[in-house]
């Protein structure tokens, strides 16, 4: 997908960040199947996933789109392939988030309060500086307001937080 560096080098690099930044986390963006992508160069994507473990991995699977430089591209992966890849992938990443989540238990976080649950109008939602989302029992008067949570429980997709105060 035309990247102008090698895995070493982001891998060294992400080494040289988390040695300066000890609570350095990380996100990603990966598309899956992309024309030409081979077996080892996918390999070499879930190696990636592997070492760094990824605060968040926002995974798609590659689709044509008329007009676009990859869609005249030679190579293009069947979707059998690519839907196996982004399995393989999704199963890797769920797997990190568990272990992810479970170092924020028991933890104090300051968490900006966005609005209320979408699943749950009697909940709060709001964001950590690692940009992992929280849900809360609380007033819609802290909508806005950065509000100190202890962490009480991780979910797959999210953390319950326990109100201790505004910060």
């Amino acid at each position: 997908m035309n990247r102008k560096y090698t895995k070493e080098q982001y891998l060294n690099l992400v080494e040289k960040m988390k040695e300066k930044i000890p609570n350095l986390t990380l996100s990603t963006d990966i598309i899956v199947g992309f024309p030409g992508e081979t077996d080892e160069e996918f390999e070499d994507t879930l190696d990636v996933v592997k070492k760094v473990k990824f605060e968040q991995v926002y995974m798609f699977i590659y689709s044509r789109r008329v007009g676009t430089p990859g869609d005249k591209m030679e190579n293009q992966i069947p979707e059998e392939i690519k839907h196996k890849r982004f399995d393989k992938l999704k199963e890797l990443v769920e797997s990190q988030i568990e272990e992810n989540n479970q170092k924020y238990v028991g933890t104090i976080q300051k968490v900006l309060v966005e609005g209320t649950s979408k699943n749950n109008e009697a909940m709060l939602t709001g964001r950590t500086d690692s940009n992992k989302v929280v849900i809360f029992e609380g007033d819609k008067s802290l909508i806005g307001n950065i509000v100190e949570l202890e962490i009480v429980s991780e979910h797959m997709w999210y953390l319950k937080g326990e109100t201790l105060g505004t910060v």
